[in-house]
């Protein structure tokens, strides 16, 4: 039911005159701000229907302090109803929710935010100001007297009196008085959970006063059977028990996990005898896992709860990866359909997976910040959506390069699992001569390294391809995507085509096995100069060719014979496992570990070559 102001407003066109708000103007500002948010037209069983997300609330654009690159402009960017921040260890993540909660709580900009520049907030149409001034009216406490034309607003422990056309103003225009936006209104509906806190979001809440407009998640959810119907869909399809919400605590309410349904609304809100008898044979949520808490009390807070703005840091802690996909899904869908804003830091590609396959406008920005240099990139949900349909893509966990600094790509497992562990041993006895937070992965073949190179490329990871010498056989259209995976530019690809074929031509002239054989060892000293150059040339932009051949011919003193699978078992073997034994083989110069340190180098350069902007 209307409220009487509203009931006003319909019926009086003089009042709609004195707002300036045609009838048109009205039913569109009715349906897309008011009823989503109308704790009262819920309670009707009222849904509103619609085939476009809602416009979620007032964070319009979000900027940032740098860019994509050091001498790139920072980045800027409309917000979505989702926006995910991904990126290695240590990039700034949890740091830049914890810029924006001030932001939202302040309304000013700080000197010692490092990621945030500012937020760029829209005011609220005219009739849901109104709205939405009555829904965050607080009562007057006992003594507390109320200064005519004034409203209490803010929360328990920051409570404010505002002139009520002030208010009102700064709600239609907050950029005439931002800090005060912030205080009376954004900052009392802004939320940050961690771990710790996401978890106690399922503890048992006081029942409240049934008779006002419910205050808590836990009252809109006794109250709102459609609400209730939702979240217990989500929890089901989770954990496949079904989450009832139990009053027979006098004057609280708990949730607890059934293994049945109830059998009618009053059963589970009423105090009769069947109802505590359903009650006391479900599991109080209170005893579950922490991941069962963690999800339930955020899917819990985004349906039924109050903040129009909520952070999470890593959302997915406590879940295994099923659960953390379905999260992604879930919470995207909810927090769309509510109107709300929704900023999550997340380690976790089945998280970032099920909030793009949601369907929900989502924004994703990789954070990096190495050696003093910081970048964000954002991150277009197509580029996303290539890696998560592409079979190849998603057997080669590509996606999980989001959350590191580099990514290597090698031909085979076998080469993965060599090149990982020298990097590891360079670590160990040498940290700054190893590629740090680096994640390797395998292509099927040569061909295929260039295919996942790419779009890690063009999502801003520096990632790197190695390749056996063998790969300047290639011509024609396979040597077009092996330099357009390394992104060199394209007046130099067809420089790089005739270089390859006159490479091609000198190995065929010694007649042996350039793979197998001795790779550049076979040519004679100017050709061999000319390779080198031309190999040179390709691991400036990230592309680094075996010189002696393959993967084989790196550590030949071990004498570890075999090829592939056969070959690496042989060789870790000779290498050794133990560091404290002599026989340990440890970094040394040149070699393979010459070879992996100048990909290192071409890794921890901001201004590498190879990476789109």
């Amino acid at each position: 039911m209307l409220t009487p102001f509203l009931m006003s407003l319909r019926t009086s066109d003089l009042r709609l005159e004195v707002l300036g708000i045609q009838r048109r103007k009205l039913r569109s500002e009715l349906s897309v701000w008011y009823y989503p948010r109308c704790r009262n037209a819920n309670r009707q069983n009222q849904r509103v229907e619609r085939a476009d997300w809602p416009p979620a609330c007032m964070i319009k654009n979000l900027a940032l302090r740098f860019g994509k690159a050091p001498s790139l402009a920072p980045e800027t960017f409309a917000c979505t109803p989702i926006t995910v921040f991904v990126g290695p260890n240590n990039s700034g993540k949890s740091k830049v929710l914890q810029e924006l909660h001030r932001f939202c709580t302040s309304g000013q900009e700080s000197q010692t935010d490092v990621i945030l520049d500012r937020l760029e907030i829209e005011g609220l149409p005219p009739l849901v100001a109104e709205q939405r001034m009555a829904e965050m009216t607080l009562k007057p406490g006992p003594n507390e007297t109320v200064h005519p034309d004034h409203l209490i607003v803010g929360r328990i422990r920051s409570r404010f009196q505002v002139q009520r056309q002030h208010l009102l103003h700064t709600l239609i225009d907050p950029k005439s008085n931002l800090p005060g936006f912030c205080q009376w209104f954004l900052g009392a509906n802004t939320m940050i959970l961690d771990g710790k806190s996401r978890i106690g979001l399922v503890q048992g809440q006081r029942a409240g006063d049934l008779q006002e407009v419910p205050q808590s998640s836990f009252q809109v959810l006794f109250q709102d059977e459609t609400r209730r119907a939702e979240l217990r869909r989500i929890i089901y399809e989770a954990f496949k028990l079904y989450l009832v919400i139990d009053p027979t605590l006098m004057g609280h309410l708990r949730l607890r996990l059934s293994s049945v349904a109830p059998p009618s609304p009053m059963t589970e809100r009423g105090f009769h005898e069947e109802a505590v008898s359903f009650h006391s044979a479900a599991q109080l949520i209170d005893t579950a896992s922490d991941g069962i808490k963690a999800f339930t009390g955020m899917m819990t807070e985004i349906v039924a709860g109050n903040p129009d703005v909520l952070l999470i840091d890593e959302p997915e802690a406590f879940l295994h990866p099923a659960l953390s996909l379905l999260l992604g899904q879930e919470i995207s869908r909810a927090t769309a359909k509510a109107g709300k804003r929704l900023f999550a830091s997340t380690h976790s590609p089945n998280f970032v997976m099920g909030c793009v396959q949601s369907g929900v406008p989502i924004t994703l920005v990789r954070l990096t910040y190495r050696g003093g240099v910081a970048t964000a990139r954002r991150l277009a949900s197509e580029d996303i959506l290539k890696l998560m349909r592409n079979p190849l893509l998603r057997s080669a966990n590509v996606l999980a390069g989001l959350f590191y600094e580099s990514v290597v790509v090698t031909e085979a497992d076998a080469d993965r699992a060599f090149y990982q562990e020298v990097n590891e041993r360079l670590l160990h006895d040498h940290p700054d001569q190893g590629i740090r937070n680096c994640l390797f992965l395998n292509a099927q073949n040569k061909q295929t390294v260039p295919t996942i190179m790419q779009p890690l490329r063009h999502l801003g990871i520096a990632t790197a391809g190695i390749v056996d010498i063998d790969i300047v056989k290639d011509g024609g259209a396979a040597w077009s995507a092996v330099v357009n995976g390394a992104s060199l530019p394209e007046l130099e690809q067809h420089a790089t085509a005739t270089l390859r074929a006159a490479a091609n031509r000198k190995f065929i002239e010694t007649g042996k096995d350039m793979k197998r054989e001795g790779g550049i060892s076979l040519l004679n000293a100017e050709d061999r100069e000319a390779v080198e150059n031309f190999f040179r040339r390709l691991a400036e932009y990230g592309l680094f060719v075996v010189p002696n051949g393959e993967l084989e011919s790196w550590l030949k003193h071990l004498g570890a014979t075999g090829h592939g699978p056969a070959w690496l078992i042989a060789m870790f073997e000779k290498m050794g496992e133990d560091p404290a034994s002599p026989s340990y083989e440890r970094p040394d110069t040149g070699d393979v570990w010459e070879f992996v340190r100048s990909i290192r180098k071409w890794c921890a350069d901001p201004n590498r070559r190879g990476i789109p902007v």
